[in-house]
């Protein structure tokens, strides 16, 4: 089911730009963040360090696995920090979910190489080099999310058997992707402008391989069984508002437990920063979501 939501875009604009402004890095709530180290095996790296935030009260709490995006360069990805999910921290713990923030191997303290390496290059004049590899690099990612889901079974504060998934831009596609396998315990997942292969200041609103990811979607899709919500913005300057629509066809070709939803442009923002910041315009589709699936 595709769904368009209008919404004021000033307010939006004015909520999205506060939020930009905040620091990268662990804000107000990083006194409350746990580091912890996830187990993983063939990965290149014996662990991975993740944050853990608890909501008040003695659980078991639902558990949100919230997966970050992905740096442009080698450099930028080592400087990856414990995911802040700024408007969906306070969201998810105002509603008594455990959030749990991975930093997934080859970024960031958990080091190891780059394993989701989408195969594909822009120059700086927009032109794309290279063949796409979009399988193994959200298979990569995947990993990473089910290792988190095993992990977070075996804890004591955490319901083994209400975990949602949910993530932005590659950790989006992560999310998708981990999802397909059906993973014991995730009832649902959350797709905030999934995908790969794009860089909206070289080529805004084309990406590269957007046909091999359509490809990737249909193979996901004909295995998925659990429930998911897509979100992307029509002025998303890494894939445009017309791919991710293909994806979504491609994807639920095999999947009927799916929901699309697109949102009108925000004035002078891109739309890929737009849902990872903007609380108010995510903030209803993911309450009804949510309500349907009994959270």
């Amino acid at each position: 089911m595709i769904l368009l939501i209008r919404r004021a875009a000033a307010n939006v604009a004015r909520s999205v730009v506060a939020s930009l402004l905040l620091s990268a890095t662990l804000g107000a709530a990083a006194s409350d963040v746990e580091r912890v180290r996830i187990p993983l095996e063939a990965s290149g790296v014996s662990s991975m360090l993740a944050g853990v935030f608890l909501p008040d009260g003695k659980g078991p709490f639902p558990v949100l696995i919230y997966s970050h995006g992905r740096s442009g360069t080698p450099l930028e990805r080592t400087y990856t920090k414990i995911p802040n999910p700024r408007g969906h921290l306070s969201y998810w713990l105002g509603k008594g979910f455990a959030v749990v923030a991975p930093i997934r191997p080859g970024y960031g303290e958990t080091g190891g190489y780059d394993r989701e390496d989408s195969g594909v290059r822009l120059d700086m004049f927009g032109n794309c080099w290279g063949f796409p590899n979009f399988d193994n690099a959200a298979a990569a990612a995947a990993s990473a999310l089910l290792g988190t889901v095993d992990w977070v079974r075996h804890q004591k504060w955490a319901d083994p058997d209400r975990i949602v998934l949910a993530g932005t831009s590659m950790g989006g596609l992560a999310s998708i992707a981990a999802a397909a396998r059906n993973p014991p315990g995730v009832v649902a997942y959350i797709n905030f402008a999934g995908g790969t292969g794009g860089n909206g200041t070289r080529a805004p609103e084309h990406s590269c391989g957007s046909g091999a990811m359509e490809s990737l979607m249909a193979t996901l899709g004909r295995t998925n069984h659990v429930p998911g919500l897509w979100l992307y913005a029509q002025n998303d300057q890494y894939w445009g508002a017309r791919w991710p629509a293909v994806w979504y066809r491609a994807f639920s070709q095999g999947a009927d437990v799916t929901r699309f939803v697109m949102t009108d442009p925000v004035p002078n923002i891109d739309g890929h920063q737009l849902l990872a910041h903007g609380a108010r315009l995510w903030n209803p589709p993911v309450e009804s979501f949510l309500a349907e699936h009994g959270f």
